[in-house]
């Protein structure tokens, strides 16, 4: 079967896709992150605005971290990927498919970091777009080498902004929209506050904190849609249907919403509004209390629950009876932690449990799981002291789901840059910062050699600030509640302790 590129295209129109009007589109958009997020995100909202001869520019895709196969593979299709979209809306079912064309190339930060720097030298970019993961706008300390690249995302965006300010001499006019797709708070602004850190560290020029400060937008934003990625299990059936190969179809369902806090000239250059896409501009905080607590929040608090229990996906969740009533129970003790109207947010969690249990995607409990301590800090732990501090009393299926993202991490072994733990003979993949990994070994391997207690185990790892950001200790009878559950999943299995779990809820 012929691989997805433009010369397939030109020899078979009817095999894929109509090729655009313009193919050499100029590039406008820096990307930072490669993923299968970005790519059935923002790439395919670039498509659709292109098509209508709204935008008009393409994107350079940038792997910001390891090198391997990915961008070699991306730049021998051309950039050209599928995104399939399956699911209700609506009450319809929706199952379409389409060729992106957004993407113009893609580079590798390691390995071709001079070529990165190039881009910056156009002046028809306008845009950066990043998702570096939630992990990824932190700050961490590093040196500058001219023409190398920084470790940190942060590093890279204020090394790529100064090389072009070099360029232009700090022409007013090449500051760019930068538009970052992790899911913190304030991301805009935590971003541009690590940039500005890394200029007085370095002790670049002042003239070029001030370009950035004047010149350049960081916007906050919030982004949904559930993207599951490539569909690994049945990508052969996938290629019959296509007509041809493609190493980057990306699945994910047919909901999306991209609220940004741009102002009027932002709005003027990336009119997604125009063509049609689901864009809320403006405050972004209510669509982030509604889709942070009430859909990030359920996918966190089950993902170590039931992949420990034993299925593999969102839906498997969500059909299984005992974890069904976990979820359930989880809804209601976030409800009334969120701040919103009540029948807003009855009508957004039937609309998340909707397309929780939509049956064409499978949205994989571990890749959910990626820096899931990160994620539960920012998505569960706030919920977790408003219902405190509302009720007097520890939200059961919130604690109980934090014992269980320890039990996950659990290894039997350490890799580089990764922890391997073991369900039921088979290895899984545990992915954070450094720091939170060498926590969770030193932690674990204490308690496996008998020189630690699972209390202390628990209370050492909840007074890092280095993976909470606060001591978890202080918040009266966690510890103590967390270190019971996680000897309860440690001694009788994660399916007799859920089960015990939802029965005694019942039974209230």
């Amino acid at each position: 079967m012929k691989l997805l590129n433009t010369s397939l295209l030109r020899e078979d129109i009817t095999t894929a896709a109509e090729l655009p009007s313009e193919e050499n589109l100029p590039e406008k958009v820096l990307q930072f992150g490669q993923g299968n997020f970005l790519r059935g995100y923002v790439d395919w909202m670039i498509h659709q605005m292109n098509k209508q001869g709204l935008f008009n520019g393409k994107v350079v895709v940038v792997q910001p971290l390891s090198q391997g196969p990915t961008i070699p593979k991306l730049n021998k299709q051309d950039g050209l990927f599928t995104v399939v979209l399956r699911g209700v809306q609506n009450g319809r079912v929706v199952d379409k498919s389409e060729v992106i064309f957004s993407i113009s190339r893609g580079l590798n930060a390691k390995a071709e970091w001079l070529e990165v720097l190039k881009v910056g030298e156009s002046r028809e970019l306008e845009f950066i777009f990043s998702n570096t993961t939630e992990a990824g706008i932190t700050y961490v300390d590093e040196g500058y080498v001219e023409g190398e690249p920084p470790d940190s995302f942060p590093g890279k965006l204020t090394a790529f902004l100064y090389h072009r300010f070099q360029e232009f001499k700090g022409d007013a006019d090449t500051g760019l929209i930068i538009i970052p797709c992790e899911l913190i708070e304030d991301n805009g602004i935590k971003l541009k506050e690590y940039v500005l850190k890394k200029a007085e560290d370095w002790q670049l020029p002042k003239e070029f904190i001030m370009w950035v400060k004047e010149h350049n937008h960081f916007c906050n934003t919030l982004v949904d849609r559930i993207v599951t990625g490539f569909p690994k299990d049945n990508v052969e059936e996938f290629n019959s249907l296509l007509g041809y190969e493609d190493y980057f179809i990306t699945v994910g369902e047919p909901y999306h919403m991209f609220a940004i806090d741009g102002d009027e000239v932002v709005k003027e250059k990336l009119p997604l509004h125009k063509a049609g896409l689901n864009v809320k501009w403006g405050d972004i905080t209510p669509h982030r209390e509604l889709k942070v607590r009430l859909l990030n929040g359920p996918h966190t608090m089950m993902f170590a629950v039931s992949y420990l229990y034993g299925v593999d996906t969102v839906l498997d969740t969500m059909e299984e009876s005992t974890l069904r009533q976990f979820v359930e129970q989880g809804f209601r003790e976030i409800l009334p932690t969120v701040q919103a109207n009540e029948d807003e947010k009855q009508s957004f969690v039937e609309d998340v449990k909707e397309r929780f249990l939509n049956p064409y995607n499978k949205h994989y409990l571990t890749d959910i799981g990626l820096n899931a301590v990160f994620k539960y800090k920012a998505r569960l732990l706030p919920s977790l002291h408003r219902y405190l501090d509302k009720k007097g009393t520890l939200p059961e299926a919130m604690v109980f789901s934090l014992a269980a993202i320890l039990a996950y991490y659990r290894p039997i072994r350490k890799e580089e840059n990764a922890l391997v733990g073991l369900r039921n003979g088979k290895e899984y993949m545990m992915r954070e910062n450094t720091e939170v990994l060498e926590a969770f070994y030193r932690g674990w391997s204490n308690v496996d050699k008998g020189q630690n207690t699972i209390k202390e185990f628990v209370t050492t790892l909840f007074s890092d600030y280095t993976v909470w950001g606060e001591d978890l200790n202080k918040i009266e009878g966690l510890t103590d509640k967390v270190t019971d559950f996680l000897m309860d999943i440690k001694s009788n299995g994660m399916k007799a302790s859920v089960e015990k779990l939802v029965q005694s809820t019942v039974k209230r």
